[in-house]
């Protein structure tokens, strides 16, 4: 063993003559054992919600849009998606025609999103129409015979704002209406309620609807068109480069935009949350180095005796600084490794058990998830260990700045 490291872990475990530093060392220990386990909690929930959201969301929307650049509808869009459907690293593609109408139904009225889509190929691309909790999608894949009303499938709020359920009829109104002698007209048409779904998504269940293509392009008062086409990939981190490629194949007037551009101010907003949460509780982190440091101080101050003959038995200064570093640095080690398994434990009794509850009504889950990640644990690690190391700095230098023959004048 190593003539520093020796000594450093003699005066670790040696009988205090002063028992406060004894205690300000164990509370050391514990002060950072304490900040890394709360860092490693509160990471583990971030990476939960930020895992749950993001796959909550890619399931309820497309990876890859493409669309017309001047916001006109796609005429041939069968051909085109036929083309960029066999394209590499794409697994599924549908058409979507959107529109903003007005529904009404029992004096209530609301703004809706329109969607018009084909439902089988929908489904493939995600996952919103999986979600109907009354009544059914089906309906949207059926023949609508002439005359009678189209199928439309709306978000639960959506629903309880209107008190629509399954087999009522609401009133679609578009603002897109049609030159008459009597002026403009609103296009309208009673739709009826297939089924209500319940995304968990406040913006989806509360001002989405789906209906067929057809119904939602005759209503609109458009032709054979669509707004957008869109797809699901087989990488979602690699949604700029495959939508590059599908915008080049596409042609001149067709421009592309993925799920990261569309929700960029929602990852963002993570993002910082993580951050501060690293910065305010790795402040818990500062405050135990800071016990290292004055535990370190009052020990030189313990052994300045012991130190100055160390000295005069000729060990080097550099090595009187290594000891006090190794004896800073093994506190930090101890609290570090201590603090990651508390971290490490509590995170998974909180996801395998389940132990923080939610109102699945408000936060459209019913447990807070817990999803601890290696690198966390390497940012966090090394950060104790680095703040333990520095607090080290100042005592080192103390300590090996002791001269013998001062120290040793009145033994």
């Amino acid at each position: 063993m190593d003539f520093e490291l020796f000594v450093a872990l003699r005066y670790l475990r040696a009988k205090r003559k002063v028992a406060v530093i004894s205690v300000i060392t164990a509370l050391s220990v514990l002060g950072i054992a304490a900040g890394v386990t709360a860092l490693i909690v509160a990471l583990a929930i971030n990476n939960g919600f930020r895992q749950d959201l993001q796959g909550r969301l890619l399931g309820a929307t497309a990876h890859v849009n493409v669309q017309r650049q001047d916001g006109e509808g796609i005429r041939d869009w069968r051909s085109v998606l036929a083309k960029l459907g066999n394209s590499p690293h794409v697994l599924a593609s549908a058409p979507a025609l959107y529109g903003t109408v007005l529904v009404s139904h029992a004096n209530r009225s609301s703004q809706m999103i329109l969607k018009g889509v084909d439902a089988s190929a929908e489904s493939k691309v995600g996952n919103l129409l999986d979600s109907v909790r009354e009544g059914s999608a089906a309906p949207l894949n059926a023949e609508v015979p002439a005359g009678s009303e189209p199928p439309v499938v709306i978000g639960k709020r959506m629903a309880d704002t209107l008190g629509a359920s399954p087999g009522d009829s609401v009133l679609l109104i578009s603002p897109q209406g049609h030159l008459t002698p009597l002026g403009l007209v609103p296009r309208y048409q009673y739709f009826r309620v297939a089924g209500v779904f319940d995304s968990g998504f406040y913006e989806f269940d509360s001002s989405w609807a789906f209906t067929n293509i057809r119904a939602a392009q005759q209503l609109l008062g458009l032709s054979d068109v669509v707004s957008v086409l869109e797809f699901k990939i087989d990488d979602i981190y690699r949604a700029a480069e495959v939508g590059a490629d599908l915008q080049r194949q596409a042609g001149n007037g067709f421009g592309t935009t993925n799920w990261m551009e569309q929700n960029r101010a929602l990852f963002s907003a993570l993002k910082m949350e993580k951050r501060v949460t690293f910065i305010t509780i790795g402040i818990v982190v500062c405050i135990a180095a800071l016990n290292i440091l004055i535990s370190l101080i009052m020990m030189v101050m313990e052994k300045v005796r012991d130190i100055a003959i160390l000295v005069s038995l000729g060990a080097q200064r550099q090595q009187i600084r290594n000891i006090f570093m190794l004896q800073g640095v093994m506190i930090g080690c101890a609290g570090t490794v201590l603090g990651l398994i508390g971290g490490y434990l509590l995170s998974w009794l909180g996801s395998a058990q389940r132990l923080i509850e939610l109102d699945p009504n408000i936060y459209s889950i019913s447990y807070v998830p817990f999803n601890t990640r290696a690198t966390d644990a390497i940012w966090v690690a090394g950060m104790a260990l680095l703040i333990s190391f520095l607090a080290t700095l100042y005592p080192a230098w103390s300590a090996a700045s002791i001269t013998p023959a001062e120290a040793l004048r009145y033994e």
